[in-house]
Order: C-alpha cells, then sequence, then structure tokens
C-alpha cells in the first residue's frame, strides 16, 4: 500500500530541511527526500550549504584569517609570536568536523519534530506522487497532499575548464574547499562571492592568488561605491583580480594548468598549480520531475512560482536555489517557512525588499534594499548617509578601522531603502538595517536610537544621521 504524507519535501538543505520541520510543527505529517553522502560515506542532511558551502568556507576564513593575524597583524598590539606554523591537516578535520556537529543535529531536529527521511533521490511524478530511488537503485513511491521541492543549485560547468574534483587541479568550489596542501598558486576563475572567499583563504595560507573575470565591474550586485573600496582592500591583500578577462581554454601541464584568456590587450596565458571554476550557480533541477507531472520551468532551469512559491500544479511548491530570486540560504529557509504557513492554513509572507547579503572577506561586506544605481535607474529621489570606520573607537581598538557603512532613505519620505557595508563585522552590523526596513523605519529612526559606546554599532548610527548632515563625528560636507 503507498503510504501518504501530508507534505513530502524534496532537498534537504537550508531550504527543505527548514521547511519540513516547520511543516511538523504545525502538526503536518511529514517527510523529507535528501540523497547527500557525505565525506565519509554516510547519507546526511543539510544539502550544499552544511556540507560543501557556506559552513565549510566560513569555518576555514575563520581558520585562515586566525593564521594570517598572528602572522601579520598581532606584532601592532605589542604581541610578538614566533614560530607560528600551519597545520592543514588539522585545519581540515576541524572544518569537517563542524560540518559532521551540524549536519548531525539535523537528523537530531528531525527526530524530535517527527520528520522522517526518506534517503535517496526525489522526483516529482503525476499526481503529486513522489519517487524515491535509493542509493542501493531499488525505488519506492509515495503519495503526497503538497510537495515542496527544495533541490538547491550546483556549480555552473564552462567548456573551457572542465572540473574534476577527484583529480583536483581543476576544481569547483567543493574541490577547493578539501586540498591537502597549500598550491603555490592558485587560479580562480570568476570574482564574485565564492571565489572572493575561496581565493581569501588560500591567499592568507600563502597561495599566490590570480582572479580572471569576464565582467567590468567588479560585484556588479553591490553598491559600486562600496565595490570600489572592496576592490582596492582586496588587492592591497595581493589577491591579483583582473576584470574584463574571458577564459577561452585550459590545458593540464606537469606544472598544474595553463590559463589561455582574453582581455582589452588580446590573448594572455598563465599557468598555475591549481584552477578553481568559480562562476556562479545554476538550479539543481535535472530529473526532479517527470514529463508526465506537467511542471512549468522557466529560464535557465529554474521552477516557475507565483508570489507564495506556488508552481502551476496545485499543492506542488518550490523554494529556495530552484526559484526566483537571490540564490542565499536564509532566503530560502525563509521561502520554507512561509509555505508550511501557507499549507496549513495560515498567512505566511516573506518580505524579498529586506533579505540581507553578505561576503565573509576580510573586510567584510553587507548590504539589503536597493543600491545607489538602482535608485537612479528607477528614478527614485535619495539621500545619502555614509560613516567611515577609520572614525569608529572600537574599529580602532580592533585594528579593523577601514571601510564605511552607507545608508539610503527616501529623499521625500526619509524611509530606509537601503544600506550597504565594508568593514568589520558588517555581517552582523547589517542586521540592524534589516530589522529597521522589516518595520519599515526612516533614517531618523536609527538616528535617534541609543546606540552603546564604545561600539561598531555607532558608525550604524552616525551613518543614519548623516542622511540629514548630522552626523558627530565626521566632518559633514
Amino acid at each position: 500500500m503507498v503510504k501518504t504524507y501530508d507534505v513530502v519535501v524534496i532537498g534537504g538543505g537550508p531550504a527543505g530541511y527548514v521547511a519540513a520541520i516547520r511543516c511538523a510543527q504545525l502538526g503536518l505529517e511529514t517527510a523529507c527526500v535528501e540523497k547527500w553522502i557525505n565525506f565519509k560515506g554516510d547519507p546526511a542532511l543539510g544539502g550544499t550549504c552544511l556540507n560543501v558551502g557556506c559552513i565549510p568556507s566560513k569555518t576555514l576564513l575563520e581558520s585562515s584569517e586566525q593564521y594570517h593575524h598572528l602572522k601579520e597583524g598581532i606584532d601592532s598590539h605589542g604581541i610578538h609570536v614566533e614560530g607560528v606554523k600551519l597545520d592543514l591537516d588539522r585545519m581540515m578535520a576541524r572544518k569537517e568536523d563542524i560540518v559532521l556537529q551540524l549536519t548531525n543535529g539535523i537528523g537530531a531536529l528531525f527526530k524530535a519534530n517527527g520528520v522522517e527521511w526518506l534517503q535517496g533521490h526525489g522526483k516529482l511524478l503525476a499526481d503529486r506522487q513522489v519517487e524515491i530511488t535509493r542509493h542501493d537503485g531499488s525505488t519506492d513511491v509515495v503519495n503526497a497532499d503538497n510537495v515542496i521541492i527544495a533541490t538547491g543549485s550546483v556549480p555552473i560547468e564552462i567548456g573551457a575548464a572542465p572540473v574534476d574534483n577527484a583529480e583536483g587541479v581543476i576544481v569547483d568550489s567543493s574541490g577547493a574547499l578539501d586540498f591537502r596542501q597549500v598550491p603555490e598558486t592558485l587560479g580562480v576563475i570568476g570574482a564574485g562571492v565564492i571565489g572572493l572567499e575561496l581565493g581569501s583563504v588560500w591567499n592568507r595560507l600563502g597561495a599566490k592568488v590570480v582572479m580572471l573575470e569576464a565582467v567590468e565591474d567588479f560585484l556588479a550586485l553591490a553598491d559600486q561605491q562600496i565595490a570600489r573600496d572592496a576592490l582596492r582592500q582586496f588587492k592591497k591583500q595581493g589577491l591579483d583580480i583582473r576584470l574584463g578577462t574571458r577564459v577561452i581554454a585550459t590545458e593540464k601541464t606537469g606544472d598544474g594548468v595553463k590559463v589561455s584568456f582574453k582581455d582589452k590587450d588580446g590573448e594572455h596565458e598563465i599557468t598555475v598549480e591549481k584552477l578553481l571554476v568559480s562562476v556562479g550557480r545554476r538550479p539543481n533541477t535535472d530529473d526532479v520531475a517527470a514529463p508526465e507531472s506537467d511542471l512549468l520551468f522557466g529560464e535557465r532551469g529554474f521552477i516557475h512560482v507565483d508570489e507564495h512559491c506556488e508552481t502551476n500544479l496545485p499543492g506542488v511548491y518550490a523554494i529556495g536555489d530552484v526559484v526566483r530570486g537571490p540564490m542565499l540560504a536564509h532566503k530560502g529557509s525563509e521561502e520554507g517557512v512561509m509555505v508550511a504557513e501557507i499549507i496549513a492554513g495560515q498567512h505566511g509572507h516573506l518580505n524579498y525588499d529586506a533579505i540581507p547579503w553578505v561576503i565573509y572577506t576580510d573586510p567584510e561586506i553587507a548590504w539589503v534594499g536597493k543600491t545607489e544605481q538602482a535608485l537612479k535607474t528607477e528614478g527614485i529621489p535619495y539621500k545619502i548617509g555614509t560613516f567611515p570606520f577609520g572614525a569608529n573607537g572600537r574599529a580602532k581598538a580592533m585594528d579593523a578601522a577601514v571601510g564605511m557603512v552607507k545608508m539610503l532613505a527616501h529623499a521625500e519620505t526619509d524611509t530606509l531603502l537601503g544600506c550597504h557595508i565594508i568593514g568589520p563585522y558588517a555581517s552582523e552590523l547589517i542586521q540592524e538595517t534589516v530589522l529597521a526596513m522589516e518595520f519599515n523605519a526612516s533614517s531618523e529612526d536609527l538616528a535617534r536610537t541609543i546606540h552603546g559606546h564604545p561600539t561598531l554599532y555607532e558608525a550604524m548610527h552616525e551613518a543614519a544621521l548623516s542622511v540629514h548632515g548630522r552626523a558627530l563625528h565626521k566632518i559633514n560636507t
């Protein structure tokens, strides 16, 4: 007899596992289908983010920053350390231990909430049936009153640089998280979020990093004033970032990889020991639905959904990286909560205008809302308030007084339209503006909010004051 669930979630990453837990909390009999096999060869929850994405990359960013700080930045504090050595095997083991703790923790959350984990590959069939192909090749079919597709994304491949993580010479982000020696030289195709973060890791650990970015504008999605500052900071750190550079061919050699590329000055070649291909991600929707399901797809493999993430099929939803919007774990998670609450008869909602973005480099970059260039394009009147971390006491004490906070407010209503930060702990600071925008606050609201002293948050306060030329600790212009 075919078993029927209230909800079957296909995918156990941040979008899928959160959706499953919230469905179970709301009293729905829920199952989650996930096929991931981890580095130990065991089934695992958490998807790309926890296994080979957000969590391991941030762990290595933290470890590499600690190492670099001890080697290069601690003397200014009057602390002299000699004989600093890198134990890469131990660093990798720490990363793997944290991944296991968190992925096993999701399994514990499933048990505590009564979510059933169906191990294997899930495929949507007609009439909200889901086929599960187990790791041994056997199959089973279950029924669902509702199906949530949350199968995430995979790296985009390019013909000029075929990836083989097992060989470990030309790799994607997963392979670059698992080097067992620091390469002497690392080429990175793409200078986006993932390329910058992983390039920063290996640059700090001693590799010479060359980044080849096809577009002329650095971090085109970010506010360009912030992006220009970031480019200066990264070049100071030794990252060789070449914009307007298109890779046309690669060839493996005895020394690594010969990379042929073209820029405005013609064709060139460099040879690097390792090459990371990091040109973006695409929705992981291959084999997610049988043709007879009649699931509607949009451009580039995304699943077509409405504002509530429901597909063209009643009772079938899709969330996270497989649908429109930014490919961000927290966006997918909140879509999962929204959909779960809608299925349960509640009024789920997600404010897509208040989704924070973060790049975990040093300095960190974070933003929410509109960029200045978007406001100009859309003809929205705005005012700008800025404040440099160079004038912030806490940042000075931390030896991290680089970057700035930039606030954008409507010129007529003063409603906050966006906030853009490059500087220490930008990933944490941005949340103040996310909350403020969720409550439709104005720059005046933040300007009249008391901020502790001395804190990095005072830079947020001063930027809000600066919108109306009232900053207290910088010369107003």
